[in-house]
């Protein structure tokens, strides 16, 4: 008993909490299957190996700030006949970050841009990347208070650190002077330093539009497309073909009481469709 408190008291010591919890289990295991010594320190250094490496996975997906759990593997790609399933996949390996390559990712409202942006975050963190997530409009306030609260050099220091920065949703709402050139100097810093990808509803010759200032927008998109990849995405927005399914659904059947939302009737109604 004296020796087992005194094993789990270095094993605590050592912060090896998955140790001390399964080696127990782990030492009758290998009894059965008659492994040795070497056998059961491998098997105990395993488990805890996968258990930080979970906990750091969850942690970077948290201070990621993703707004949703997207993943590929729920992107139907069969509505985007577009975008090349095969280079989506061979982006989300990750080697581009490596290289300080951005993604851009064009098409209008509701084709699944955001979607596709945080399943290659998410992805990004599983392989052990550091990333942020922002809406344009979020980050561009996010410098603001920055420099009226005077820790602009804070926040700048912590995108830095990041290796993969999201930047949602540009040009869905004008930008006043300060917030774009906000955004240019943000652009800027991450050039060849931080791996950016960017979801817009613009095609880039409308970019200075969002900035109001030709050169700035020039500028920016000739650091930002220098080493790039462009996703262009078209297609019926995902929500208004949702919306005209329900409203379809709806005029067929008419109302219905709760208790019959899921009976025969509109299981025949979704068998038609």
């Amino acid at each position: 008993m004296k020796s087992r408190v005194l094993l789990e008291s270095h094993l605590k010591s050592l912060k090896l909490p998955t140790f001390v919890r399964e080696y127990e289990k782990t030492a009758r295991q290998c009894a059965e299957a008659d492994q040795g010594y070497a056998e059961f320190l491998l098997n105990l250094a395993g488990l805890e190996v996968a258990e930080r490496q979970r906990k750091a996975v969850h942690r970077r997906l948290k201070q990621a700030g993703f707004p949703s759990e997207k993943e590929l593997d729920g992107f139907d790609f069969g509505a985007a006949p577009r975008v090349n399933k095969k280079r989506v996949l061979e982006l989300s390996r990750c080697g581009w970050v490596a290289n300080r390559e951005n993604v851009v990712m064009v098409g209008p409202p509701g084709v699944g841009k955001t979607h596709l942006a945080i399943a290659l975050g998410r992805e990004a963190c599983r392989r052990g990347l550091t990333v942020r997530f922002f809406t344009a409009v979020g980050l561009a306030t996010a410098y603001a208070e920055a420099r009226e609260e005077r820790h602009l050099l804070r926040l700048e220091s912590q995108i830095a650190k990041r290796d993969l920065i999201i930047v949602d949703e540009l040009g869905y709402v004008p930008l006043g002077q300060g917030a774009a050139e906000n955004l240019f100097n943000f652009f800027s810093r991450c050039y060849e330093r931080t791996s950016l990808i960017v979801t817009t509803n613009l095609p880039f010759s409308e970019w200075p539009q969002v900035l109001g200032d030709e050169r700035m927008a020039g500028a920016l998109l000739d650091r930002l497309t220098h080493r790039v990849h462009v996703l262009e995405m078209a297609g019926d927005s995902y929500r208004l073909k949702a919306g005209r399914r329900s409203g379809k659904r709806a005029a067929v059947t008419g109302p219905v009481a709760d208790d019959e939302a899921e009976g025969p009737g509109e299981e025949e109604e979704v068998r038609e469709d």
